[in-house]
């Protein structure tokens, strides 16, 4: 079913789109059962978004080397602290990790209380590009709160160069240079984007280098496309799974709110990394080149990354099918400060089963919908095919009805997300059962 016209799925998918102070112990532990391990802290922090002006105060998930991409070993176990140093309680999100229900946030996990502190252990499965982040609870806070980019990289060697991570956050900044949270109206703030925390980042390369640039749209609300001027992007992976390798569509990709692709590029000359945010285009960066790679032949176009084990075909007449509407009247859905693990879920399935989900958007702009534990085929209109990638977010047009489909592979309960591309926009939540 994946073996259809690519430049159908390429034009569709590209129009359609997102705390080393505690437990000491727990790094000898890690080390005495040959686990890795992570302590983070969410706590109080500062993000450079004026030039020449006093950095603007945020909350931040502080760890090892702040700032950069938290990097482990497909097939390795972390084990994870995690420390609330905020005045508010805090939920901790894993977008991409499937499978972990014991560290699935609010269904699983209640709140982490301020001055609390928690472990919890995680299996990595699966290589690929994920993220990070303590903005479940985020809405409406006296500060927004940045991401961590989280990569596993692959058992087998992956032919690039250099591998590196462009996460694009956004800000809603005040004319006294505060910053709001989501979830608050905007009136009178401008937005500014940062790329791996900067204004102006600058990433060096040779020519003739091959690069995986992994594009993470760590914005709150917003659907972005991203393009590296003057090359072109051959996309490689979606949402932290591998897809069939196609060059983006006009050089540009379209990624949701949470949303990721990681791309390969041949470097040719400086160019400037450009966003464009619906209204109007950002420089957010520059691929500077000194100096280039001698190669004695020229490259052939990279394979296809090494499977993460999803299944190739997904058995849709015997699937559970579900019609679950977004936005409009909240009806059932609430939001995660209201979460309670009393309330019914959308549906149960059976370990093993295959669930389609009909998601129709009855809100008057772009909704995003984000599903966790498990990643999801994008179906066909008339349901008798699928794009040949997995998604775990995407991004639905006023008045449209897309079908997902997934095999329902890890028990547990999972959270489902909802929100509006509007900064004001509540954030929403269900959840489903697998037994």
């Amino acid at each position: 079913m994946a073996d259809r016209n690519l430049r159908l799925y390429r034009r569709e998918f590209l129009a359609g789109l997102g705390a080393t102070a505690l437990a000491p112990a727990l790094p000898a532990i890690a080390a005495a059962q040959a686990r890795p391990s992570l302590a983070l802290q969410a706590k109080d922090g500062v993000i450079a978004l004026r030039a020449g002006a006093p950095e603007t105060p945020i909350w931040t998930l502080g760890g090892p080397a702040s700032g950069t991409a938290l990097r482990f070993r497909r097939g390795e176990t972390l084990e994870v602290a995690l420390a609330n140093a905020l005045p508010v309680p805090t939920a901790t999100s894993w977008r991409g990790i499937d499978g972990v229900p014991a560290a699935e946030p609010l269904a699983a996990r209640a709140p982490l209380p301020s001055g609390a502190k928690e472990t919890l252990v995680i299996p990595l499965r699966h290589a690929g590009t994920f993220l990070c982040d303590v903005r479940l609870l985020g809405d409406g806070q006296a500060r927004p709160s940045g991401a961590r980019a989280l990569i596993v990289s692959e058992s087998e060697p992956v032919a690039v160069d250099r591998d590196e991570v462009l996460l694009i956050e956004d800000w809603r900044l005040r004319p006294d240079g505060t910053a709001i949270a989501p979830g608050m109206d905007p009136e009178g703030t401008a937005p500014i984007y940062t790329l791996n925390g900067r204004t102006a980042f600058e990433l060096s390369a040779f020519g003739n280098e091959r690069l995986r640039l992994r594009f993470i749209n760590g914005s709150q609300r917003t659907v972005l496309a991203v393009k590296l001027e003057n090359h072109d992007l051959r996309v490689m992976a979606i949402d932290g799974q591998p897809s069939e390798p196609f060059l983006a569509r006009n050089g540009a990709l379209v990624l949701a709110p949470g949303g990721r692709v990681d791309a390969f590029v041949e470097t040719r000359t400086t160019s400037s990394i450009v966003l464009h945010d619906g209204k109007q285009a950002h420089p957010i960066g520059t691929l500077a080149i000194s100096g280039y790679v001698e190669r004695r032949a020229p490259r052939m176009p990279a394979p296809a990354l090494p499977s993460n084990g999803l299944p190739d075909r997904l058995d849709l007449k015997s699937a559970a099918r579900i019609d679950l509407a977004l936005g409009g009247p909240p009806a059932d859905w609430v939001t995660p400060a209201n979460f309670v693990n009393s309330a019914a879920p959308v549906f149960r399935a059976k370990a093993g089963r295959v669930v389609v989900l009909a998601l129709t958007n009855r809100a008057e702009l772009a909704t995003v919908f984000h599903l966790h534990g498990h990643h999801f085929r994008l179906l066909d209109r008339l349901d008798d095919g699928w794009k040949p990638f997995w998604l775990d977010t995407l991004a639905i047009e006023p008045g449209q009805t897309q079908r997902i489909a997934f095999l329902a592979e890890y028990a547990g309960r999972w959270l489902m997300e909802s929100v509006a591309t509007d900064w004001a926009a509540p954030r929403l939540v269900r959840w489903y059962s697998v037994e």
